[in-house]
């Protein structure tokens, strides 16, 4: 059965993978994208796209309301806008830290505060987070930690919708990525062994199986794909 999802960062290198498997599968997408990549589903008529600065809360709600005067309900939510940087405890200063803070978490964290209150007054819905293998292992976290910091918030975050939500068929899923297989990683890290990697394909193909009947029932997951990472 079909769905009214809610996407963020849609037209990044992960984004655009997962948009065009759900689109493909027939749900309904609203989507948000940056300015340079306006007009990145034009093509797709299942889906809706509007430039939003996620870092801004007011910005963030109006999204969503917006959204919702057209759909009417969504039943999820899926998170992908992130950036990375690199730089141990010594090297972080609150700048950094902001940065990643405001990246990692809030951008996501503007969206669940509306969709939650949304979810609970229609009967339930779907978080899908992207996390990162460094903010669960620290011998990978602690040569970019406030990276790692930052998407720790989204386990934890998960956590407390998952025991509020327990109630109301609301639950909150991550999705842990090793290296993503993407144009931008590769350029990035040119001698790395991509076959290791995991594909972004692979990664919205998880992303669809949480949205079925199947994915539904679960509870509490977290997914690690790290393929051979």
């Amino acid at each position: 059965m079909s769905k009214n999802i809610i996407i963020s960062g849609a037209s990044g290198g992960l984004g655009q993978d997962v948009v065009k498997k759900l689109s493909d599968l027939g749900n309904e997408l609203y989507v948000t994208f940056g300015s340079k990549n306006a007009h990145a589903f034009d093509e797709f008529k299942n889906v809706t796209g509007q430039i939003v600065d996620l870092t801004d809360s007011e910005q963030s709600l109006n999204f969503v309301n917006t959204t919702l005067e057209k759909a009417k309900t969504i039943q999820a939510g899926i998170f992908l806008v992130g950036a990375y940087a690199p730089g141990s405890l010594h090297e972080t200063d609150d700048a950094l830290l902001e940065k990643m803070f405001s990246l990692n978490f809030f951008t996501t964290f503007h969206l669940v505060k509306p969709l939650m209150a949304h979810f609970k007054a229609n009967g339930g819905g779907q978080f899908i987070f992207v996390g990162a293998r460094p903010a669960l292992e620290a011998d990978q976290g602690k040569g970019n930690f406030a990276y790692a910091l930052s998407k720790s918030l989204l386990f934890k975050m998960a956590e407390f919708i998952n025991a509020e939500g327990k109630s109301d068929n609301i639950t909150a899923t991550v999705i842990v990525p090793s290296t993503i297989d993407t144009p931008t990683n590769r350029e990035a890290m040119p001698d790395a062994d991509f076959t290791k990697w995991i594909s972004a394909t692979d990664i919205a193909e998880s992303i669809a199986f949480v949205l079925t009947e199947s994915g539904q029932k679960l509870r509490e997951t977290v997914f690690k794909v790290y393929n051979n990472a």
